[in-house]
């Protein structure tokens, strides 16, 4: 799938994504994980934001300045109405130049869907778009070896692909990134998340 073609798969899901059947607690746990590692809570990036605002709640809670960027053109206009004070870029993760660096990146449940090609580029970019010291959590489908797919298991079609936990696990290393934390966290499906940090050259 084009990516533009993802954007008209996630528009037909942001109202649901905006809507009290929601579960809004999908990935809150994980996250407070991650920020515990987190020294300077100043910029966050949430990458893929969707609709339902529930990270950018967390992280404001936590003192972060957040900003948001979406590809699905339903997905941001919700965002925007929900956190008008909230900065959001309507762009294309994989050609989009990050404005600056972060304390704090998170790509829940969204890069996956990036095709194969972009996955290791992606991975580096926003990486090195981390402040030393930063954290980056992100989802992955925990296999070995680079697998895409398509599929229409949330209704519309959705793409998926991922490089594989021993091409990630070395990316991050060759990024500057220590992994701090990686778990099958909805086994036995294989759903993993991974915090990394950005360790400090001093």
């Amino acid at each position: 799938m084009k990516p533009k073609d993802l954007a008209k798969s996630y528009d037909r899901l942001a109202d649901h994504w905006n809507s009290d059947d929601f579960p809004r607690s999908n990935g809150i746990e994980q996250h407070e994980r991650a920020v515990a590692f987190v020294e300077s809570k100043g910029r966050a990036l949430d990458v893929g934001c969707g609709s339902s605002g529930r990270l950018i709640d967390l992280l404001q809670g936590h003192g972060f300045e957040v900003q948001g960027v979406e590809l699905s053109d339903r997905m941001i206009e919700l965002a925007r109405q929900r956190h008008p004070s909230v900065t959001f870029h309507h762009a294309d993760i994989c050609r989009w130049k990050l404005p600056g660096t972060y304390d704090f990146i998170t790509a829940w449940d969204s890069i996956w869907h990036i095709p194969l090609a972009e996955q290791e580029p992606v991975l580096s970019k926003l990486c090195q778009g981390l402040n030393p010291g930063g954290v980056f959590i992100f989802t992955t489908g925990g296999l070995d070896e680079p697998t895409e797919k398509t599929d229409s298991a949330m209704g519309p079609p959705m793409y998926y692909s991922l490089i594989g936990i021993p091409n990630i696990l070395k990316l991050l290393s060759e990024s500057g990134c220590v992994c701090r934390h990686l778990e099958y966290d909805q086994y036995p499906e294989l759903h993993v998340y991974i915090v990394a940090q950005k360790l400090d050259p001093k």
